[in-house]
């Protein structure tokens, strides 16, 4: 029998009843399917015995617990999973620790596994969807190996879908077929398991488009409000309307949007790009901006969608000018590279007979009474005189004076 801590007991992949992702786990190496260069690379480590600690970073269904499972088989050392740290790591013989979803341990659990990496007890081996130099602190980082996997490609995804044709003795049609592939999206295990519930569908029969459609309904979208998803997704719609793209800025807010996403977050990101990539060049975006954000808030989802969108188009069709952020970064530049230049003496405020006897606001200038409403007087600190913050935009609606 098993150890209870063993990462795959031995019936596990034999059992009829097993589901089909786990019945077609490849035992060794050359059953592979993708992540060709990491493949390599883990075997010549493992068969030198000098296998490091190492991070599998990489999207669902990409191979990360298999990998595990086949360095598991390869190694000498004894290999245990654990689902939590704060069970222990009881090991005194050289163990291999497997910790599937690395990312959802705290700081406290990956520092109770940090000691006996660096004393060699234990090789860790994390299996994790998001981007490990976030989610896992950086001792333990440090000592680890980080191998990216990717995402399974189209003719990729069919090997494995074709293997599980062989296993379940069935057919599909080319529609299918090209349905399963699309709504897998590279994810071997939801192919497999869509396989296997248009299978049972179909009964005797081949495999149709009508089983595929029924056995996996509408995919869960691959969004994660804390990991890298969120991170992409966000900046492909920042970036979308900043290059006046009205379609994929759309596009990129319902992601967000129907996965889930606050909707006061997606409101703020809008107010932003006003602000930041607008600006200058249609001072109305901030107005529609912040009037989507209150309508949102007012009305909530489903219908806050409708403001959304309404400022999402209309500030990727607005003109564009960032110069409220170039103007600041310069400014912010300025500060740094002077330091804290004195207020000139005729634009201090003077609200007691002391402070305007020594000189505070004298000679300043009212701007509204000379022509144009503008003055000539400096307003820049003394040693400033004549540097420049802001750089007109020639899409502002002034652009200088």
């Amino acid at each position: 029998m098993a150890d209870q801590g063993e990462l795959f007991p031995a019936p596990a992949g034999t059992e009829p009843s097993a589901p089909l992702a786990t019945r077609l786990r490849p035992k060794e190496f050359e059953q592979l399917v993708g992540q060709g260069q990491v493949v390599d690379v883990l075997r010549r480590l493992t068969r030198s015995g000098n296998l490091p600690s190492i991070i599998l970073w990489g999207p669902p269904g990409s191979g990360k617990t298999t990998l595990a499972g086949l360095l598991a088989t390869e190694t000498s050392a004894r290999m245990v999973a654990m689902s939590a740290v704060t069970a222990g790591v009881r090991a005194r013989l050289r163990t291999v620790l497997f910790i599937d979803e690395i990312h959802r341990f705290n700081k406290a659990q990956q520092d109770a596994i940090l000691p006996h990496v660096e004393d060699g007890t234990v090789t860790l081996i994390g299996a994790t969807t998001e981007n490990p130099s976030f989610e896992v602190i950086s001792p333990l980082l440090s000592r680890s190996r980080v191998f990216r996997l990717e995402q399974l490609d189209r003719e990729e995804l069919k090997k494995v879908v074709e293997r599980g044709l062989e296993e379940l003795h069935a057919t599909i049609g080319d529609d299918a077929m090209d349905a399963l592939l699309e709504v897998a999206r590279g994810d071997a295990r939801v192919a497999l398991n869509g396989l296997e519930a248009a299978a049972a569908l179909a009964g005797e029969g081949a495999v149709g488009l009508d089983h595929v459609e029924q056995a996996m309904q509408q995919r869960h979208l691959l969004y994660d409000r804390a990991g890298d998803q969120h991170y992409d997704i966000v900046s492909a719609l920042i970036k979308s309307v900043r290059g006046s793209d009205p379609d994929a800025a759309v596009y990129w807010m319902a992601r967000m949007l129907e996965a889930g996403e606050d909707v006061m977050f997606v409101a703020r990101r809008l107010v932003i790009l006003a602000a930041e990539d607008i600006g200058l060049a249609d001072p109305q975006a901030l107005p529609v901006a912040i009037a989507a954000q209150q309508a949102a808030h007012f009305i909530g989802m489903p219908e806050a969608v409708l403001p959304l969108t309404e400022a999402a188009l209309y500030l990727a069709l607005a003109p564009k000018s960032n110069s409220a952020l170039t103007s600041y970064g310069a400014a912010r530049e300025l500060i740094q590279e002077t330091g804290n230049e004195p207020v000139p003496m005729h634009l201090r405020n003077a609200p007691t007979g002391l402070m305007r006897s020594m000189g505070y606001g004298r000679g300043y200038q009212y701007a509204h009474d000379f022509e144009g409403g503008v003055s000539d007087q400096a307003h820049m600190p003394e040693k400033l005189k004549g540097r420049k913050v802001y750089a007109p935009n020639p899409r502002d609606l002034k652009s200088g004076k």
